[in-house]
């Protein structure tokens, strides 16, 4: 008997089974095909595992509209977010153009200091009041779509989004995307609410407005739909990739209208693919997963144990007040480490110095970000994590081509970034899909950066398999 999917009729063979069935494999296609018959060979579309139903999200004309209203509202809101987060890095740095790093070396120790403690006093006071006058309210876009069921509050993700950002621009050393993702995610979840959409249907629709959001502020709309799939998901078919893909993409060409169209890291050059890099792979892809366990345990660490009501606002002060003070000697810490990662990428470090530079912000960059959030400060954790993975890869680099030269510290640190990003988050395609779609550069490392990537997110996954994302969530 032969397999009979809902878009077949009687009529195709004489052993089919009642219309609807599918009594060779379990698989049946919800909705039904236009074509009503089958390929003369008699088998069924549902063969192939990802050609069978929409589950519990069906992928309806209504389902539709809401993702292109999804997409551009996380593409608007991304472009407001980072106009947010630019000026006030140009007000406080005292700069119009240029990287952030540049500027807070060019502003001098003083005002590095007072823009940190500014930081401080504004996000630990607006955070403690949000929270204090919205208790109840979600704003953790994760645990809501990994829970299903709940609904993220539109009212505390706005606000939470604005702090976020400002304390960013202030150069609190979180990441900056964690606004534009929650935001993607509320406008899902009030178009969900105004579409009356079925519960399954609406967490597909958050969980694409997350991943629009990322993809919008960094120009990374594959990335963005990956991290949908793989991450908020969990899953990679048909009904799950389409309206992620198609998220996405809107939510990136809507960022256009403020935002460049380049990649965020415009000039990595097009390194060559060696036999040194290869076997580097090999080495560090181990060691970047232990290194990724120890820094998801931190995360973990900090978010359980974040200091909260009013004292958060004096660890909050306090916090950023000696990481403004390291920041005397070491300004690229301020900031989600943008500038860090480019410096690596494009070999920027450069002198007899560089290798213990390096090897100082790989080590500082986590404990800076960590205390920032166990002080009680909400960010993202995406650029961070890459661009301390950067910097040990081309510290790395350094040390590597004294053994076996031939290939520079950027590609070293375009490896070892893939591998961190995919150990972290636990998510090994979207990592590797990211640093490509932020760099424009790498696809001729393609096999050292899989190699690598594969091995750190089997010791991580096999060591402990948490990730970035999970060991935030808060106990209950």
């Amino acid at each position: 008997m032969t397999e009979q999917s809902p878009g077949d009729t009687p009529m195709t063979r004489p052993s089919d089974g009642p219309r609807g069935e599918s009594p060779k494999n379990g698989r049946v296609r919800v909705p039904s095909p236009l074509i009503p018959w089958r390929m003369p060979s008699g088998r069924g579309a549902t063969e192939q595992p990802n050609a069978t139903g929409d589950g519990d999200a069906p992928l309806t004309l209504r389902f539709w509209i809401m993702v292109v209203l999804t997409g551009a509202a996380a593409g608007l809101f991304g472009d407001l977010m980072m106009l947010l987060l630019y000026n006030v890095q140009y007000l406080a740095f005292s700069y119009h153009g240029g990287s952030l790093e540049t500027a807070a070396e060019r502003a001098g120790d003083v005002q590095r200091l007072v823009a940190l403690l500014a930081a401080g006093v504004f996000g630990g006071v607006a955070w403690y009041l949000l929270r204090r006058f919205t208790p109840g309210e979600r704003t953790d876009i994760d645990d809501v779509v990994w829970q299903s069921g709940s609904r993220l509050s539109f009212r505390r993700s706005f606000l939470t989004s604005l702090i976020s950002e400002v304390v960013v621009g202030l150069g609190a050393p979180i990441g900056r995307e964690n606004a534009p993702k929650l935001m993607g995610g509320a406008s899902a979840s009030v178009l969900a609410e105004w579409g009356r959409l079925s519960p399954g249907q609406k967490r597909l629709l958050m969980a694409c407005g997350g991943g629009a959001g990322l993809a919008a502020v960094y120009n990374v709309p594959l990335g963005g739909a990956l991290f949908t799939a793989e991450i908020m998901l969990g899953t990679i078919t048909l009904p799950t990739i389409l309206p992620a893909l198609a998220c996405s993409g809107i939510a990136t060409v809507t960022a256009w209208l403020y935002l460049p169209s380049r990649p965020t890291y415009a000039g990595v050059p097009a390194y060559h693919l060696s036999t040194t890099l290869v076997v580097f792979s090999l080495v560090a892809g181990p060691l970047v997963g232990l290194i990724a366990c120890g820094y998801i345990r931190l995360i973990g660490w900090v978010t359980h144990y974040q200091v909260t009501g009013w004292k958060s606002i004096v660890a909050q002060i306090v916090t950023m007040g000696l990481i403004g003070v390291v920041g005397f000697g070491f300004p690229q810490l301020f900031g989600n480490g943008k500038d860090m990662a480019d410096g690596a990428f494009t070999t920027g470090f450069v002198g007899t110095h560089a290798f213990w530079l390096l090897l100082a912000l790989f080590l500082l960059k986590p404990l800076a970000t960590a205390a920032a959030l166990g002080s009680g400060a909400s960010g993202g954790l995406f650029t961070p994590t890459m661009s301390t993975g950067a910097v040990l890869g081309a510290a790395a680099g350094i040390a590597w081509s004294l053994l076996w030269p031939g290939s520079p510290d950027g590609a070293f640190a375009l490896i070892v970034a893939s591998a961190m990003l995919g150990a972290a988050m636990q998510a090994p395609l979207t990592g590797l899909v990211l640093i490509l779609e932020l760099t424009g550069s790498g696809y001729s490392l393609m096999i050292p950066m899989i190699t690598a990537t594969v091995l750190a997110t089997v010791v991580a996954r096999q060591l402990d398999g948490y990730s970035i994302y999970s060991a935030r969530l808060r106990a209950g």
